[in-house]
């Protein structure tokens, strides 16, 4: 049996397309093994599935100066000493690697038993992780056309990102059940991430008495930020977090809301969805969001507001322009050559894996 090492973690961008390909490899009978830090959240949804899961250690690499980078560095010698020996045992016929951390050990020790690698770049520019260990790879896949700019020449493909298949599997009149929608009226989404927004929640919800005539809204608010005195509100329904109702309630959605996290704009993408996109300041984040949204606002697939530009009225009169033009969005994404990564990145692992 043929036999991969997954590897990626530190966040759940670097964990989910891993677990949208997990089903495909399993499918095409492949062996998948994973290799991820001791204590990252890929440990817990790895292990959900049943893959065999190898805590490596790890060190965060900063730009910045932290008393942790004097000892960091050895903690990186460590889990490339551990990666070493696992894939040594293991013997994959091929590695993929999806950023983080963790991966930089994993990655160089592979090339250093000249496995085959193959990375994956979510954002727009690569982070540090996967600028580190782009030398080892035989292919490295981008998500977006401008990342190509920053690849070594003629390793760099565009593939788009994995999308779990489960999200395809909704079913629009589950999803208005699921919110107590007793009418017909179009259905707006917003979320704002795990943690919720504190600003996207606060402008929507001074809208919901305007909002709730012409549609109905589905808030994805984050863990604990339910508001008590919107519960029962006729036309708005609000969840802290979303699992096994997440597909319906995405084809339940007729125009959707959200942050411009990689991994979330490429699956409004895959599923046709008209959006507004609210990037993470560049004060709370690297900037990676800001890029993602320009780039969709660029090629036609979103509308995007800059958080500093957010107010009741913007908010409002983007989702009325939104949804008077949604047809314009849905046409320019059936276009798009990065639908769902997983048939070409499946392809490059085929062709690289060693025989």
């Amino acid at each position: 049996m043929k036999r991969i090492i997954l590897t990626g973690g530190g966040t759940a961008g670097h964990v989910t397309p891993n677990l949208a390909l997990i089903p495909r490899l399993q499918k095409e009978g492949w062996d998948v093994r994973y290799i991820g830090s001791k204590n990252g959240i890929e440990k817990e949804l790895i292990e959900e599935l049943k893959i065999p899961y190898y805590p490596i250690s790890s060190g965060k690499l900063r730009r910045y100066k932290d008393i942790k980078n004097l000892t960091d560095p050895f903690k990186v010698l460590a889990g490339g000493a551990e990666a070493l020996n696992l894939i040594a045992r293991l013997k994959p016929s091929i590695i993929f690697s999806k950023g983080g951390y963790v991966t930089v050990p994993v990655a160089a020790a592979g090339w250093f038993l000249r496995v085959p690698i193959i990375i994956h770049e979510s954002d727009i520019t690569p982070g540090l992780a996967n600028k580190l260990v782009f030398p080892f790879a035989k292919k490295i896949c981008a998500n977006f056309p401008e990342t190509l700019e920053y690849i070594p020449t003629k390793r760099g493909i565009l593939t788009g990102t994995p999308i779990r298949e489960e999200l395809f599997l909704g079913n629009a009149q589950t999803g208005r059940k699921i919110c107590g929608f007793d009418n017909n009226k179009p259905v707006i989404m917003m979320m704002g991430g795990s943690l919720g927004s504190v600003i996207m929640n606060s402008i929507l919800r001074k809208l919901v008495p305007i909002l709730t005539e012409p549609f109905n809204i589905i808030h994805i608010c984050g863990k604990y930020n339910k508001k008590d005195s919107l519960e029962g509100t006729k036309g708005y329904k609000q969840f802290e977090y979303v699992k096994e109702e997440l597909p319906h309630l995405f084809a339940a959605a007729d125009l959707i809301i959200s942050r411009a996290g990689a991994n979330s704009i490429s699956e409004i993408l895959s599923l046709k969805k008209p959006n507004i996109l609210i990037p993470l300041s560049e004060k709370a984040s690297r900037g990676d969001q800001i890029l993602n949204a320009r780039s969709f606002y660029k090629q036609g697939f979103s509308e995007r507001l800059e958080e500093q530009e957010l107010t009741e009225e913007s908010l409002f009169q983007t989702i009325m322009e939104l949804y008077r033009n949604r047809q314009k969005y849905i046409t320019a994404m059936e276009k798009s050559d990065t639908v769902n990564g997983i048939e070409k990145i499946m392809e490059l692992i085929r062709t690289h894996g060693k025989k």
